[in-house]
C-alpha cells in the first residue's frame, strides 16, 4: 500500500467535501426510492449549505385521496422540532432580561407543582427543557394523545403532581412533552402574548416564514397542507388531523421546507438573519442552547463513530465523525419529520414525511450527510427497511399471540362474570373510565378522552384486552385487574400489548381505581 503524504491526504479530503456532495438527481432518485420502500404518499426535502438553499423539493402526493403533488411550500405539521421554537422564544426573553434559564418555574407559575415539595420548589426554566424531570418516558402524555379529549393547559399544570417519577431528579434522560408545554406557559405569563403569538410574531415574521403558523387552526391558507396516513394492516388509510391547541409549545407548528430553511439557515448563523444580519437572539444564547444538558447513553460504532449523545435547550447533540451534530425529530399521527444541522459545516438537511415512517426520513437524512461527511454511503433505504420490518415482525408476533389466545377462549366458549367488571373507575390525573355490558359484550368508555373507546376480550385470568375502535392508534392494551374478596374488580392497571407501541400511549402509567 502507498503511504500518502499528510498534505496531499488534507488536499484530497478537502477536495472530495468540496466537490463530491449529493447531486439533485441523486436526491430525487434517493426518495422516490423512499417513497416506495416505506409506503410514504408525500416527501419535501431540503439542504441548505453556508447561507443557502442549494435544494427545496416535493416529492409524491399530499393526499393518497386527492393525488396532488407535493412542493416546496407544502405545509407539514412539524411536531416536535417546534420545541427548539419555544426554546428560542426563551432565549429571546433571557436576552431582553425578563427571565434567567436557572429561575424557578413557581416564580412565574405558582400553581406549578411536581410529585415532591423540593423537585417542585427546585424545578427551573432550564429543567422544563431538558428531559430529566425523573418523569418516565412520555409521561402523561394521554392528556394530549389522541386528539379530541378535553384537557387544558391548566389541566396538565394541575395533574402534573400526580405522575409518579421512575428515577432520581436531575439524573437521567427520559423524553417528556407537557413540560414544553408548561415552558409555553411561561413564555405567555411573561410576555404577556399566547405562545401562539410570540412565536409568530417574534420568530416567524421576523425571518419571513410567511406560509407557516404556530398551530394548524391559524394558518391562514390551508389549500397547500398533507394530510397524514398511517398503514393499517399494510394498507395506507387518511387519518384526521389533530386540530387540538393543547400541545401548540411541544410540537403544534406547521411549515414547509421553503419556510423551515429561513429557520435552519437562522441557526446556522448564530441567531442572525437577513441581509442587515439581525440578530433573533444573541450568540450567547444560542450557545447555552447547543450545550449538552442532560446526557444520553450512546453506542460507539461505525460509519459515525459518535462518542457523547445529549439533549440541550430544544435540541439532540452528538458528536458525528468529529463534527458537532444538532437535531430533532418530530412525529404526530400520520406525520414525522426531522432536521439535522452541522454547524461546523454550515450544513442544514430537512425532511418532512406524511406518513409515520421514521426510518425513512433517517434513510433520506443519513445518506444525504454521508455525502457531506466524506463517507461512502450504505444503502440506507434497504437497510432501513429491514429495520422496520424486524419491528413488524416483533410486534406482529407480540399482538397475534395475544389475540390467538383471545380467539381460541371465544372458540371454547369461555365466559366471565360481566357485573364483575361493568362500573366506573378513576385516575387521578386522567380522569373516569367506563366499562359496560352491551348486548352480551364488554366495552370501555374513557370520559374525558372520547376516542378511547372499544371493545374488551378476555386474555387469561384478571387480564382482559382492549381492541381500540380506531385502529389507526396501533395501540391495543393489556388490562390487569384486582378483584375484592367478592371477586368484584376494585382497581385497574394497564399495558400496551406491543413493545413498538408508541411511547405517548402511556397506559402504564395509569392507576384505576373503582368508584364506590
Amino acid at each position: 500500500m502507498k503511504k500518502f503524504s499528510i498534505s496531499l491526504l488534507a488536499l484530497l479530503t478537502f477536495s472530495f467535501h468540496s466537490f463530491a456532495q449529493i447531486t439533485e438527481k441523486e436526491v430525487d432518485n434517493l426518495v422516490n426510492r423512499t417513497l416506495t420502500a416505506f409506503n410514504v404518499p408525500g416527501i419535501a426535502v431540503a439542504i441548505v449549505k453556508d447561507g443557502k438553499v442549494v435544494l427545496a423539493k416535493g416529492y409524491g402526493v399530499k393526499s393518497i385521496l386527492t393525488n396532488e403533488k407535493v412542493d416546496a411550500n407544502t405545509l407539514y405539521g412539524i411536531a416536535s422540532n417546534s420545541k427548539a421554537f419555544t426554546s428560542a422564544a426563551l432565549a429571546i426573553l433571557v436576552d431582553e432580561g425578563k427571565l434567567k434559564w436557572d429561575d424557578k418555574v413557581i416564580t412565574y407559575l405558582p400553581n406549578f407543582k411536581m410529585y415532591n415539595d423540593y423537585v417542585t420548589n427546585e424545578f427551573t426554566i432550564r429543567d422544563l427543557l431538558t428531559h430529566r424531570s425523573g418523569l418516565g418516558l412520555g409521561a402523561g402524555d394521554l392528556m394530549f394523545i389522541p386528539d379530541g379529549n378535553d384537557f387544558t393547559r391548566q389541566d396538565i399544570i394541575q395533574n402534573l403532581q400526580y405522575l409518579k417519577p421512575v428515577s432520581g431528579f436531575r439524573t437521567k434522560y427520559d423524553y417528556d412533552n407537557l413540560l414544553y408545554m408548561v415552558a409555553g406557559e411561561v413564555v405567555h405569563k411573561i410576555s404577556g402574548v399566547d405562545w401562539c403569538d410570540f412565536v409568530e410574531n417574534r420568530i416567524m415574521k421576523p425571518l419571513e416564514m410567511n406560509n407557516s403558523a404556530a398551530s394548524f387552526v391559524r394558518l391562514k391558507d390551508t389549500s397547500n397542507v398533507i394530510v397524514p396516513h398511517v398503514p393499517i394492516d399494510g394498507k395506507l388509510k387518511v387519518i384526521s388531523r389533530d386540530k387540538s391547541q393543547i400541545l401548540d409549545a411541544a410540537g403544534g407548528i406547521c411549515s414547509s421546507v421553503n419556510d423551515m430553511s429561513k429557520w435552519i439557515i437562522m441557526q446556522l448563523n448564530n441567531g442572525k438573519y437577513g441581509s442587515e444580519n439581525k440578530q433573533l437572539f444573541s450568540e450567547k444564547e444560542h450557545n447555552e442552547m447547543w450545550t449538552p444538558q442532560t446526557i444520553i447513553p450512546v453506542t460507539t460504532k461505525p460509519p459515525y463513530n459518535t462518542h457523547f449523545g445529549s439533549y440541550g435547550l430544544g435540541w439532540f447533540l452528538s458528536d458525528i465523525k468529529g463534527y458537532k451534530q444538532v437535531t430533532h425529530t418530530g412525529g404526530l399521527e400520520g406525520n414525522v419529520t426531522q432536521v439535522t444541522l452541522f454547524p461546523e459545516l454550515n450544513l442544514g438537511i430537512i425532511v418532512l414525511t406524511n406518513q409515520q415512517s421514521g426510518y425513512a426520513f433517517y434513510a433520506i437524512s443519513n445518506t444525504i450527510k454521508d455525502s457531506y461527511l466524506g463517507i461512502k454511503s450504505d444503502d440506507y433505504v434497504s437497510i432501513y427497511r429491514d429495520f422496520e420490518k424486524e419491528d413488524e415482525k416483533s410486534g406482529d408476533e407480540t399482538t397475534n399471540e395475544v389475540w390467538a389466545l383471545v380467539t381460541k377462549n371465544k372458540k371454547d366458549n369461555i365466559k366471565i362474570n360481566f357485573n364483575n367488571y361493568v362500573g366506573t373507575y378513576k385516575d387521578v390525573w386522567f380522569g373516569e373510565i367506563v366499562i359496560s355490558e352491551k348486548k352480551g359484550k364488554l366495552f370501555f368508555a374513557s370520559k374525558r378522552s372520547p376516542k378511547l373507546a372499544g371493545e374488551l376480550f378476555l386474555y387469561k385470568d384478571k387480564n382482559l384486552v382492549v381492541k381500540w375502535n380506531n385502529a389507526y392508534f396501533h395501540a391495543d392494551s393489556h388490562l390487569f385487574f384486582e378483584f375484592d374478596a367478592n371477586g368484584k374488580a376494585i382497581a385497574i392497571k394497564m399495558k400496551p400489548i406491543s413493545e413498538i407501541t408508541d411511547f405517548s400511549y402511556d397506559f402504564q402509567d395509569l392507576d384505576f381505581k373503582r368508584e364506590m
